[in-house]
Order: structure tokens, then sequence, then C-alpha cells
């Protein structure tokens, strides 16, 4: 299965990362990244730059909050779509990746840039885009690079429930599953995050 995201290799060049207010670029199509400001003057200011960016369809994977109206009445060319969950560490469902993968398949046919965004974009947002380019056709560990290196405060915190769906999906082999999920622990290892003090530092300073 391949979507509009980027043509992956075993081990893909990066292309150059663009940051936008509080969203950072995975692919020539797909961003990542946390919510619009609470003041509506940074809000407006916001908005208009993922706009002027190329984004045309959001997918909010907040559960405590949706911009849908918001966005709607200033820029109602942008699809919008608020598929919430929690980010309680709990166990994330096959069907919210395969709500994700649908949302990202719409936006290829559609045209137009992709942005899968939560609040702080820390574990959310990037974990189900992490799921997106498994379903394009990264490697585990090319994409979980690839978002670390594009937005160093994204701890992914879900990227083993979307390899376990995507496993599943997919219909991998036994041997596969083992093999992706050891590459998938060692890259933790390898790469260690300090989530809490990242989050505690985050809303200290009035962002989170």
């Amino acid at each position: 299965m391949k979507h509009d995201v980027e043509s992956p290799t075993s081990h893909p060049q990066p292309t150059p990362i663009d940051t936008g207010p509080n969203i950072d670029r995975l692919t020539e199509t797909l961003w990542t990244g946390g919510d619009l400001p609470e003041p509506l003057d940074e809000a407006v200011e916001a908005l208009e730059a993922w706009d002027s960016l190329g984004i045309r369809h959001i997918f909010d994977a907040r559960m405590e909050w949706t911009d849908e109206d918001f966005v709607e009445s200033l820029t109602p060319h942008i699809r919008y779509l608020n598929f919430g969950v929690d980010d309680a560490g709990q166990k994330m469902p096959d069907w919210w990746f395969d709500e994700v993968v649908e949302f990202v398949e719409e936006a290829a046919r559609q045209g137009g840039e992709v942005l899968i965004h939560c609040h702080m974009g820390i574990n959310r947002g990037p974990s189900a885009a992490y799921g997106s380019l498994l379903a394009s056709g990264w490697h585990p560990v090319d994409a979980i690079d690839r978002i670390r290196a594009a937005r160093p405060i994204a701890a992914v915190g879900y990227a083993e429930d979307a390899l376990g769906w995507w496993h599943r999906r997919s219909r991998a082999t036994p041997s596969q599953r083992r093999r992706e999920r050891d590459q998938l622990a060692d890259w933790r290892r390898e790469h260690p995050h300090d989530t809490v003090r990242i989050i505690r530092e985050i809303r200290e300073s009035g962002r989170g």
C-alpha cells in the first residue's frame, strides 16, 4: 500500500526540514506537531501560516479540544477532522490508525499537504504520523528516526502500537514482526527521550 507522502528506501535520505508554527515537516506532503496557540491573535497568525505552507488537511488527534469551527470560519478550504484519543499511556486501538490512514489516503486523492497534530506534538500526533509512514512503506526505524530528527521533542509514545497495528494490517510474517519489534526497541535504547522533562519545560514556558 502506497500513499502520496514520499517514496522511501530502506534508509531514506532526509528531505530539508522546514519549520512552521509549532509544526515540523516529515515528508514533502506530511507534517506533525502541536496545536494552535490559545490567544486568538496568535491562533489566527499560526493558522494563516499553516495555510501558506500548503496544508489543506488537518487531522486533530486531541480528545480534549477541537478547533474545527475556528478553522472552518477562517480557512473553509482546509479539510479538518477531529478524531481525538486520550494521551494516558493506554494501548492505541487499531481502528484509530485505520482512521489516520484513511484520512491521509483521501488527502492524497484531493491534493495538498497534511498536518497530523495533537496538543504538544509529543505523542499522539507523531504516533499517528508514524502509522502513516509505516503504511506508505517506510521501515519502522527509518520512520521514527525521521520524526525525531524533524521534531526532537517527539517521543512517539505509541509507536509500538502503530507497529503492531501495521503488522496485523499488512499480515507481516512472525519473523518480520519479531525482527522489527526488536529493531524498534534497539532504537529506543539508543535514543532516550526525557518526556517528563520536556513536558514540564513546555508547560513552564506557557506553551502547553
